[in-house]
């Protein structure tokens, strides 16, 4: 059977009656099917009459050709292959009469019909060609303006529905209503954002959906961007009256925000209440831009007043708890913060958005009390000081990690007893994120109190003295530019690493011991007999942990 007719350009609906509803016309009582019964689905939209040998050239799509076979009487073979040739060129079906010039039909002609799905019907010889095209017309032209109708009304009252405020569960209550189905508003994920409908059948929806995911279109240049038969629905049957499930995209600013999707256990939704929910996912997607730019300012507002609040701008910690508490955070009680800064890797604006959209989902499963917000190359979140932030960050890694090979570094505070202590919270936490990818990689988990002695280095805000400490400690191999004094520098940060077990560390290094034994000399020159004295071993450790924690 062939899928719902659709231009094959736009998408839109092709508005007509189908082959079978043709025949149940009154001049066509006596009309008998001859051939090709699964195609009584086609849609015809005009008539034409047969009249010159060549009509392919006349021939147009969703047409009915009637004809006496008057123009192939001297070339009957011909009929075998006006079948295909109608058929490729989209035509409806062909009307026949018999007897006068062509005395029956081959058996080739009606096999390739059944075969192709392409309507063969023989025509009473009582009926005139005129009287069939004026009642078809007429029905073809009148049902055209039933539907220009009720897709005016639908469209008055969708319209009304935007311009009234309101939102996905409006939308989803009107289409219900004039449609008598059950409609969801579906996500790009699957989420079921808004439904409308009878519960029994609402519920049935949801199943569908949590099966399948939101119905689809099968794959073919017909399917357009409007819906078809769902996946998990029977096709429409073949007299076109309709079918279970129906799906429509949400299309906005050239993105994919979801579908409408709606079901009838009666398989009423035909291709006229596929029109309407076209122009309910139009509505939809007006909904959601005008959504997406109210979150855009609001989420705007948020970083501004957080930024402001981490950085000891907001005000008295009175007037940070009374604002905070407007956008249903908790900022009075104990809390932590936690950083998640990118790793340097990836199209950093798309993965900060993803990021952002990540960090806030977990953060409403495990505390919806808790405070976040995007700023330029991280987020930032202050939860319950209870709660645990490993979790949380496992949690937004999971849901990020589909968008490889984008990664990010989480650096956890210490617990903060009020907003005043926040400012010095959040420098923990940003000191913990980078420190931690230093120490561990992309993608790494750190606390400020396990950063250790790192976490002694990050407190000194001089980086200038901290450069010039490794500079005047290390001498020369406190840079990269020669190779050899590089290669030393890894020999006493294992040697260092192995408390001078000059055999240890040539094992690790694979030396010979000689080798080693030669290379200590060389370092000695360097930096001074660091062997014999303890005090210089420590600074060298200090020197080359801050070489570690290079560009923090």
């Amino acid at each position: 059977m062939k899928p719902p007719v659709r231009l094959a350009s736009t998408g839109t609906i092709i508005h007509g009656v189908s082959v079978g509803e043709v025949l149940g016309v009154s001049t066509l009582a006596g009309a008998k099917l001859i051939a090709g019964e699964s195609g009584l689905g086609r849609i015809v939209q005009r008539l034409n009459v047969m009249e010159v040998p060549d009509v392919l050239a006349w021939v147009k799509p969703h047409e009915l050709l009637l004809t006496t076979g008057y123009p192939l009487r001297n070339t009957p073979q011909s009929l075998g292959r006006l079948v295909a040739d109608l058929d490729e060129r989209g035509l409806a079906a062909l009307a026949i009469k018999l007897g006068r010039y062509v005395d029956e039909l081959p058996a080739e002609m009606v096999e390739q019909a059944d075969r192709l799905g392409f309507p063969l019907i023989l025509l009473p010889n009582d009926v005139g060609f005129d009287d069939i095209l004026n009642q078809v017309l007429t029905d073809i032209l009148n049902r055209q303006a039933g539907v220009l109708a009720r897709a005016e009304e639908a469209h008055r009252a969708l319209v009304h529905v935007v311009l009234a405020g309101g939102g996905l569960n409006e939308v989803t209550a009107e289409v219900a209503q004039l449609l008598d189905v059950a409609v969801a508003a579906v996500d790009g994920s699957g989420r079921v954002l808004a439904t409308a409908g009878a519960p029994d059948q609402v519920a049935a929806l949801r199943v569908s959906i949590a099966r399948e995911g939101p119905p689809v279109l099968p794959p073919g240049p017909a399917a357009g961007p409007a819906a078809g038969p769902a996946r998990s629905g029977p096709p429409a049957a073949a007299s076109g009256r309709g079918r279970p499930f129906a799906s429509v995209p949400v299309l906005a600013g050239g993105h994919h925000h979801g579908r409408i999707v709606a079901y009838s256990p009666s398989s009423a939704i035909g291709d006229s209440d596929v029109g309407i929910l076209e122009r309910a996912a139009t509505v939809a997607a007006l909904v959601i831009t005008r959504q997406d730019a109210v979150n855009a300012v609001e989420s705007k507002y948020r970083a501004d007043f957080l930024r402001d609040v981490l950085t000891g701008r907001a005000g008295t910690p009175e007037r940070v708890t009374a604002r905070a508490r407007a956008f249903g955070w908790d900022l009075a009680r104990p809390v932590t913060v936690v950083v998640a800064e990118l790793d340097p890797d990836g199209d950093e604006r798309s993965a900060q958005d993803r990021l952002v959209s990540c960090w806030t989902a977990a953060i409403r499963r495990h505390d919806p009390r808790g405070a976040v917000a995007g700023f330029s190359h991280e987020v930032v979140a202050v939860i319950d000081a209870g709660a645990d932030a490993s979790r949380v960050a496992r949690d937004a890694a999971a849901a990020f990690a589909d968008l490889p090979p984008a990664t990010f570094s989480t650096g956890t505070s210490r617990p903060s007893t009020g907003a005043d202590t926040l400012p010095e919270a959040y420098s923990q936490a940003l000191k913990a994120a980078r420190v931690g990818r230093q120490l561990h990689g992309p993608g790494a988990v750190a606390h400020f109190d396990q950063l250790g002695v790192y976490r002694l280095l990050s407190l000194v805000n001089d980086t200038g003295e901290l450069h010039a400490f490794v500079r005047e400690t290390l001498g020369p191999l406190a840079s990269d530019d020669d190779a050899e004094n590089a290669d030393l520098r890894r020999t006493l940060q294992a040697l260092l690493e192995t408390n001078l077990n000059v055999a240890e560390t040539a094992r690790r290094l694979h030396f010979h011991y000689n080798t080693l034994r030669y290379r200590i000399g060389k370092l000695e020159r360097i930096l001074g007999n660091f062997t014999g004295d303890p005090h210089l071993r420590l600074n060298l450790t200090l020197a080359l942990h801050v070489l570690r924690m290079r560009g923090i």
